[in-house]
């Protein structure tokens, strides 16, 4: 069952961490071929099942160590309707895998938990397109029904919350929002953004954060930003405001390089994770509300055990 869908731990302030980059992790550091970048279709055999928990043990193990919360996300960002299909994948098979992956997770919570480290369980919602580009840009409306059968695929298992990840543009994300709502979900949007701080729409990130918790009158518990390096919210955080106080989580990339560059690169770039680690510091005192610590692409627990290190002592 889920433990916390009707009160979040984390949103009382204190420090959660998160994995670290789950794909860049399978492909370039255990040699796992994973089509369209999707690890969903791994719950569906002994081995991917195993490779997935030697991913997240040693995540689970940090948190336990250092007795704080920590955030499970399910291997769901490319089991959407339009992914699922470039795979094989019928919409009810898309949906079994979203319910599957929770149930993995669920196992995991199980066997991990312990007093002191609250173990929430996030079902990943990814874009409908490609991360990095608004490839095709919906409506709210669109969107919203679009993302549905997979924020109602999480509503009927042991899942706390659902997050929208790498979100490129505002409708999008809206309509996450209200399909969450819809569902009874609590929701968390995270937004990525290009080396000048801005969506890859071109949108800014505090206009883009204002105008989803004016659509939805503040339904999302908070927001996050993920594949994007620390540094490039430089620009992003010459805007003052109340935007500020709805970022509680970061999920940085290990490499400050831009998202054509990593797309086009054939090499991993895992940066330097003690610099990153300060940098992530540099950011609490910034983002009065961090409190959420994790990586994404290149970034591995090494990366995430800096940043504890850094931001949690």
């Amino acid at each position: 069952m889920a433990l916390y869908r009707n009160a979040l731990p984390q949103l009382d302030g204190s420090p959660f961490l998160t994995d670290g980059g789950l794909e860049t992790t399978l492909v370039f550091h255990d040699g796992i071929d994973l089509p369209c970048f999707a690890a969903f279709p791994l719950l569906g055999n002994e081995k991917g099942r195993a490779a997935l928990r030697r991913y997240f043990e040693p995540y689970l193990r940090l948190a336990i160590s250092r007795q704080i919360g920590f955030i499970l996300d399910t291997a769901t960002w490319r089991a959407n309707a339009d992914w699922g299909a470039e795979l094989g994948y019928a919409p009810e098979a898309v949906d079994d895998m979203n319910r599957a992956s929770v149930a993995f997770a669920s196992n995991l919570r199980n066997e991990f938990a312990c007093d002191g480290t609250p173990i929430v369980i996030n079902g990943v919602v990814g874009p409908r397109g490609d991360g990095y580009r608004v490839d095709r840009r919906m409506t709210v409306e669109e969107a919203g029904v679009y993302h549905y059968s997979q924020i109602e695929a999480f509503r009927d298992t042991d899942a706390d919350m659902v997050s929208a990840i790498t979100m490129n543009y505002v409708e999008e994300a809206i309509g996450i929002a209200e399909a969450a709502q819809r569902c009874g979900m609590p929701v968390v949007i995270s937004f990525t953004v290009e080396t000048n701080g801005r969506l890859p729409s071109g949108e800014s990130l505090h206009r883009a954060i204002d105008q989803v918790d004016l659509a939805m009158s503040g339904y999302p518990a908070y927001y996050m930003i993920n594949c994007a390096h620390p540094l490039h919210l430089d620009g992003a955080l010459t805007k003052s405001g109340l935007w500020r106080d709805r970022v509680y989580g970061m999920r940085a990339n290990a490499s400050a390089r831009s998202h054509a560059e990593l797309d086009a690169a054939t090499e991993l770039d895992v940066g330097n994770p003690a610099e990153l680690g300060q940098q992530y510091r540099e950011l609490c005192e910034k983002l009065p509300r961090l409190s959420v610590f994790g990586g994404c692409c290149g970034t591995d627990h090494r990366h995430i055990q800096a940043i504890c290190d850094t931001c949690v002592g």
